[in-house]
């Protein structure tokens, strides 16, 4: 019985020395700055959304532009843009109009931003991520590094409400480890929407943007087709901030299940998915104390909570994880939750929009 209880409990001991690992890591600086295109797909904008549009502006680099695309000239979005390039009248600022439709909405925009681009390093993030003042260079000291084709970087969220707290809480808490731990185990390609720094030429290796026009997971599946190029995907020391903007409990829920759905027909189907139950540390440790093994069941939860202040609150720099360290259990029955909620179905809810996903990760109407 015992034997059961040991191998998550070797999950999170393998977590928190990657967590403690990662502290201690850093990005050289770069030897050469080659301009850089931002692309940046938007949709709406949230509270801090010109500070995050404003933190790439005045970004510590020498030369980059910022080209931004939108499907409605109505959207939230657009008077911060154009805010944006008053004030930095010296910034090669652009707002295109999105014409390529996909199945994959977000990768239609970026097939137009790509063409419109002029430099040959292509950074890809979502509109609302705010990023520190030295975040180009970091990202750029990884790209340079031997062998890699991709750079990604964690993030942690920020939230007005309580259902998109606990949501950030996850990414500090359980994401953010376990994407520590994925190199580990044997998962290379893994790469973040929060950033996708990568040569123009090795995009038109893989074929473009167009081979992910109907994936669902198109940042995981960019870090996937690159790796396949004999390329790795390098996880930058840069930490990012997004926007965990769920105004429900059921806004949430749908948002998270859309995670777990698209992780299952992502990463091997059912049967890959069926590993990630070890990594849930409070539903074995409840397991332990139902089954009387309590001196494990509180050794497995101590083990929970330091890897979640290593990697969350020190890692990631989230303040909010001390405030909150408390509800990292119930945080994790409702990711349980979800986790079995995700075993079946094929539809996912995205930008207002019900999808379709098939088996190989396609998405449809």
């Amino acid at each position: 019985m015992e034997f059961v209880f040991l191998v998550p409990l070797a999950y999170q001991f393998i977590a928190l020395l990657a967590s403690i690992k990662r502290l201690f890591q850093t990005d050289p600086e770069p030897t050469a700055f080659p301009p850089i295109s931002i692309l940046k797909p938007v949709y709406g904008a949230d509270p801090k959304f010109y500070e995050a549009l404003r933190s790439h502006a005045a970004q510590d680099y020498p030369h980059f532009e910022i080209l931004f695309s939108v499907a409605d000239p109505n959207d939230a979005a657009v008077p911060h843009i154009l805010r944006l390039i008053e004030e930095f009248p010296n910034r090669r600022i652009r707002l295109l109009d999105r014409e390529t439709v996909t199945p994959n909405r977000k990768v239609g925009a970026l097939i137009d931003l790509v063409k419109a681009a002029q430099f040959d390093v292509l950074l890809i993030n979502d509109g609302d991520i705010l990023a520190p003042p030295k975040y180009l260079r970091t990202i750029m000291g990884g790209l340079e590094q031997p062998g890699v084709g991709l750079v990604t970087a964690l993030y942690r969220g920020r939230a007005q409400s309580l259902a998109g707290m606990a949501e950030a809480l996850g990414v500090a808490t359980d994401f953010a480890p376990s994407t520590l731990v994925a190199p580990l185990v044997g998962v290379a390609e893994f790469a973040m929407g929060s950033t996708l720094l990568l040569r123009r030429s090795d995009l038109a290796a893989i074929g473009g943007m167009e081979v992910l026009a109907d994936k669902i997971a198109d940042d995981y599946q960019l870090g996937l087709e690159v790796s396949k190029l004999g390329k790795r995907v390098h996880l930058s020391t840069a930490v990012v901030e997004t926007s965990l903007g769920a105004r429900s409990w059921r806004e949430a829920h749908q948002h998270q299940l859309r995670w777990a759905r698209t992780i299952r027909v992502s990463r091997g189907g059912v049967i890959g998915y069926l590993g990630m139950p070890v990594t849930f540390a409070t539903v074995w440790a409840i397991a332990a104390f139902a089954a009387g093994e309590w001196g494990l069941g509180f050794l497995l939860l101590a083990m929970r909570m330091n890897v979640a202040i290593v990697a969350g609150m020190m890692g990631l720099e989230d303040r909010n994880v001390l405030w909150l360290l408390g509800f990292v259990p119930l945080r994790d029955l409702w990711g349980a939750a979800v986790w079995v909620n995700g075993l079946w179905g094929d539809t996912v809810e995205w930008g207002g929009r019900r999808l379709r996903l098939r088996a190989d990760g396609r998405i449809s109407e």
